[in-house]
């Protein structure tokens, strides 16, 4: 069956196009201009087959197969950023079976061959970036969350709350010195007890007007005391008499009974990260367990016969970069990864794998486009998957979807290019669990750029950058295929169709090992 959303045939950004020179596209874009001039058509239009070097469906631009359009580079041709050589879109056996069925009925007036399509058709049928990413965020809410979990104190570090933190004391419980020094009652001077206070020990003896007695931080004050001095604001003469050196006011550095909160006082509301802050106030209350929302588990599966697991490229096999990659960065992010597999251009074996994934996410890379070997789309049709995301716009990784494969379970398809993959994972990914493991999204924020960045005519661009005390400075090596920008980056700065100019303000998507809180893992 056809899920809502996914069409047989829909061209999905991914025919490819193989990599040239902007002087060669822009030779191909006058001399197609010219053609369709002659022949009376519509400018743009021409009967080239349309092919893409970016490759969305592996690590490799050049495997010769059909796959990613998005992920070309970036040219600066005069038509803008980013502009590309209209060709006609390419006819696979499983599509426009109309034009074949009008064909056997003899309609005359049915074309042979299908209608090319522009490049503002193929971007309207893509989702906007922003709009991509709260699809994602809205995906799992309405979705049967598994129950809160009760966890030691220790094993609950970066989760999230699943129910209030409730005070189940008062805080602190009895009055208490905030100081090393002496307890003292009334006026001095005050004759000193003998024996001391410290912290832990029972309740001391009260005290009587001049009197004082030498205490511990910590410890609990006797009764009727009216101010802790400070050890370094008294000293005691020959007769064994306390004088303070300064003034002394009534309550001065005493913590009393239930100053910070009282017992039943909500503390955090459900949701709140456990950070160390949360548990030590946590075990100050008086917890030993807390309960807490799980990590939602991911599956990976690596996609693609090119790959290798080990040495150098060789015979056009390269290096698996994403299997490696991917399972830390998404702990990182909220999830345990609980299966990584490789699964070569298989059909049958990836249909199956999901089939059998009680993953709440599944993440695939590559095989998102339309060509012969790219099977995550027919999968999700053969599933019976509903298709949430077909395409963002957004550079690189526009091949990109999101589905619902189950009730309980997601699917998010990355491209095939480690950074068109790491863009997919802030764009969809990170969303969706961040609502799995209920935790709230992040402020946004923005730096000034401190270079021009080119930009898309019609997309959101996503560049590595370092940050920065006021400014974020892209960085080079930011293609599709590349890793060395990201590798070196603090950030992705969100730069809009158009591009941004120096000083403009760009929103900044923070990298998990550039702000490292309690959540973060990568083991």
């Amino acid at each position: 069956m056809t899920a809502p959303g996914v069409h047989d045939g829909e061209d999905v950004e991914g025919r490819g196009i193989e990599d040239r020179d902007v002087e060669e596209a822009l030779a191909l874009v006058k001399e197609d201009r010219d053609k369709a001039r002659h022949r009376g058509s519509a400018p743009g239009r021409t009967d080239a087959p349309h092919r893409d070097g970016a490759d969305g469906r592996g690590n490799a631009p050049d495997r010769g197969r059909a796959s990613a359009r998005d992920d070309a580079e970036v040219s600066t041709t005069t038509a803008g950023p980013g502009a590309r050589t209209p060709r006609s879109r390419d006819l696979n056996p499983e599509q426009d079976t109309s034009q074949q069925d009008a064909l056997q009925q003899g309609n005359p007036h049915h074309q042979t061959r299908p209608q090319p399509r522009t490049p503002q058709d193929r971007h309207h049928k893509a989702t906007p970036w922003p709009e991509a990413r709260e699809i994602a965020a809205r995906a799992a809410r309405s979705r049967v969350r598994g129950a809160p979990v009760a966890l030691p104190l220790d094993a609950a570090l970066g989760l999230s709350l699943a129910t209030p933190l409730t005070a189940l004391t008062d805080l602190p419980s009895f009055d208490t010195s905030a100081m090393d020094g002496w307890a003292v009652a009334g006026p001095g001077p005050w004759m000193v007890r003998q024996e001391g206070v410290l912290a832990g020990h029972a309740a001391p003896a009260r005290l009587g007007d001049g009197e004082a007695v030498r205490i511990a931080t910590g410890a609990r004050v006797p009764p009727d005391t009216t101010a802790v001095l400070r050890s370094e604001h008294g000293r005691t003469d020959d007769r064994g008499r306390l004088h303070a050196t300064g003034d002394l006011g009534h309550g001065q550095d005493i913590r009393p009974r239930a100053q910070e909160c009282r017992s039943g006082d909500r503390l955090l509301p459900p949701g709140t990260l456990v950070t160390p802050a949360v548990l030590g106030l946590a075990a100050a209350a008086g917890y030993d367990t807390l309960s807490a929302v799980p990590r939602p588990r991911a599956d990976v599966f690596v996609l693609g016969d090119e790959l290798l697991i080990e040495g150098l490229p060789h015979g056009g096999l390269i290096r698996d970069a994403l299997g490696p990659m991917l399972p830390p960065w998404l702990r990182a992010i909220g999830a345990d990864v609980t299966s990584v597999r490789r699964i070569g251009d298989d059909a049958d074996a990836l249909y199956e794998a999901i089939r059998g994934s009680d993953a709440d996410l599944v993440v695939t890379t590559g095989g998102t486009a339309a060509g012969p070997v790219d099977h995550v789309q027919p999968t999700l049709r053969r599933i019976g998957a509903e298709l949430l995301v077909n395409g963002v716009k957004v550079r690189p990784g526009h091949p990109m979807l999101l589905a619902r494969t189950k009730e309980n379970q997601h699917l998010v398809g990355l491209p095939g290019n480690p950074l068109a993959a790491v863009s997919g994972l802030l764009t969809l990914a990170e969303p969706l669990l961040r609502t799995l493991a209920a935790r709230p999204a992040r402020e946004p924020y923005a730096l000034p750029l401190r270079d021009a960045v080119q930009g898309h005519p019609y997309d959101t661009r996503l560049v590595p950058v370092v940050l920065r005390t006021d400014s974020a400075v892209p960085l080079h090596y930011n293609g599709p295929a590349m890793l060395r920008g990201v590798a070196a980056a603090d950030a992705l700065a969100v730069v809009p169709p158009g591009g941004a100019r120096p000083g403009q303000a760009a929103e900044l998507l923070a990298l998990p090992w550039a702000t490292a809180g309690a959540g973060v893992r990568f083991t």
